[in-house]
């Protein structure tokens, strides 16, 4: 009687476990191949964008993303093989992904935003903006933040979720700017003259464009000076250096020219008390 069920056990177990063992070479199998495919194809796809010259982080984004969902898959194919219920499976991940979104709500709207960012790119790396109170240099746009580099070397990491709901200023999304400066003279200094003085400051600058032209007009009659508008255009990475050279050249070439650069300045009359009453009655 013994023996007996030693032989049913024996012809039961073994091809029990002879399938199972088949299941999880087949298993193990395809987890192989199939990651070293979503492999192949993230590399694919990520050389057919650089080939398209789109932008560094855009691309290895989209890798990674590639990758993420075809090595899911190969996943969830592999546990299929062993008899893993995958829907079962896939119930409880969806719950437990619930639980996690609650807890990592911020988290998640700043992956969110990281991936709009990506996908829609205001911006660059490298790109001069002011964003969220922040101006700087973009290093790096990150999945769940961006860092930028301020002026004067300090590094900034701002959750991209302030980053998408804030206004966004791209300083080099032109190849051309206009430098808008003001000059003032003296309401007695000749307007001929210091028009004359800043044109040629302009049209002597090398870095300042011939087309579109140079704008030069009487913006104001202010305070205390007549004000001049200067409006050249350059190139973006020439800004900052235009506004210097040419602040600097009309101060010192409007008073070689015998002009004015008034301070601001109020006359004050005072009168005596006598002069106050007589001129009551």
């Amino acid at each position: 009687m013994d023996n007996l069920k030693e032989l049913i056990l024996t012809d039961q177990l073994y091809p029990t476990l002879a399938g199972w063992a088949i299941n999880l070479v087949i298993a193990v199998a395809i987890y192989i191949v199939g990651r070293w495919v979503a492999k192949a194809i993230a590399k694919a796809l990520r050389g057919m964008l650089k080939a398209h010259e789109m932008d560094a982080t855009l691309v290895n984004f989209l890798g990674s993303l590639i990758y993420a969902i075809l090595l899911s898959t190969v996943i969830l194919a592999s546990l299929d093989t062993i008899g893993v219920p995958i829907t079962s499976l896939l119930a409880v991940v969806g719950a437990a992904g619930l639980a996690v979104g609650l807890a990592l709500k911020d988290s998640l709207g700043n992956f969110a935003a990281g991936v709009m960012l990506v996908m829609f790119r205001p911006f660059s790396k490298g790109d001069w903006v002011e964003v969220a109170g922040t101006a700087g240099r973009v290093d790096e746009v990150k999945i769940f933040s961006t860092t930028l580099t301020t002026s004067d070397h300090r590094q900034v990491i701002i959750p991209n979720r302030l980053v998408a709901d804030a206004t966004i200023t791209n300083y080099a999304a032109r190849k051309r700017r206009r430098v808008d400066m003001v000059f003032g003279v003296g309401y007695d200094d000749d307007l001929k003259t210091a028009r004359t003085v800043l044109t040629d400051i302009c049209q002597r600058h090398p870095a300042i464009l011939d087309d579109p032209a140079t704008k030069i007009f009487v913006l104001e009659l202010g305070a205390s000076s007549v004000n001049f508008a200067v409006r050249p255009w350059v190139k973006s990475e020439d800004y900052w250096t235009v506004w210097g050279d040419v602040h600097e050249q009309a101060k010192v070439e409007l008073e070689a020219a015998g002009l004015s650069i008034p301070y601001p300045q109020q006359d004050v009359h005072l009168q005596s008390s006598q002069n106050i009453q007589k001129n009551a009655d």
